[in-house]
């Protein structure tokens, strides 16, 4: 892990993440953790309807007794907001180059023996128009798993699926990923464009 998630979590941070997961258990959602997830992954978490999803996403990874991460533009991680950022999971990235920021997190995997990533692939709570493909670039480059999970807001569920390997094509892992998406959400319209751009 690297060296600056060892130290002590600064008194802020450890509120807030006491915050977070007060609400995730007083909220009552129900969690299935699924297979048995990697140490070094990178979770894809859909659909992305609510910043409640942070909360689930949070609860869910502390209740396996792990400890999420997630990316930031690199401006949040400075001065008075840097150490915070960091004791909350962030990884910074720079958006500001195309494709920058997917070596930066593969270097981050390189240093960690246990790296949970949570993405989402959509990118936005919005309409979309398909998913974005970051979450797999970063995956493959940094030779980890991806792991789909999902959040069912009206019924307080969410989980975990199977870890797919990327094998280095997008559009055959895409179909992959949609299929369990399939057995779990089958008619959420949020994933109605996913499907479609799976093909399925």
């Amino acid at each position: 892990m690297p060296a600056r998630l060892e130290h002590r979590a600064s008194l802020l941070s450890r509120l807030v993440r006491g915050i977070v997961l007060a609400l995730y258990r007083s909220r009552g959602w129900r969690f299935d953790p699924g297979p048995d997830v990697p140490r070094r992954c990178v979770i894809a978490g859909a659909p992305h309807t609510s910043n409640w999803d942070f909360v689930f996403f949070l609860g869910a990874t502390a209740t396996m007794g792990r400890r999420a991460r997630f990316m930031g533009k690199r401006s949040l991680f400075r001065w008075p907001l840097r150490r915070f950022m960091f004791d909350m999971g962030g990884i910074a990235v720079d958006r500001s180059k195309s494709g920058n920021y997917v070596g930066d997190v593969a270097a981050e995997f390189a240093q960690s023996s246990d790296l949970a990533l949570v993405v989402a692939p959509e990118g936005t709570r919005g309409s979309i128009t398909r998913w974005r493909s970051g979450f797999y670039h970063i995956a493959l480059a940094a030779g980890v798993p991806v792991v789909p999970a999902w959040v069912d807001h009206r019924a307080m569920r969410g989980g975990l699926g199977p870890a797919i390997m990327p094998s280095g094509d997008f559009a055959a892992d895409l179909k992959l990923i949609a299929l369990f998406y399939r057995t779990v959400m089958p008619d959420n319209p949020k994933l109605a464009v996913l499907y479609a751009q799976a093909g399925i």
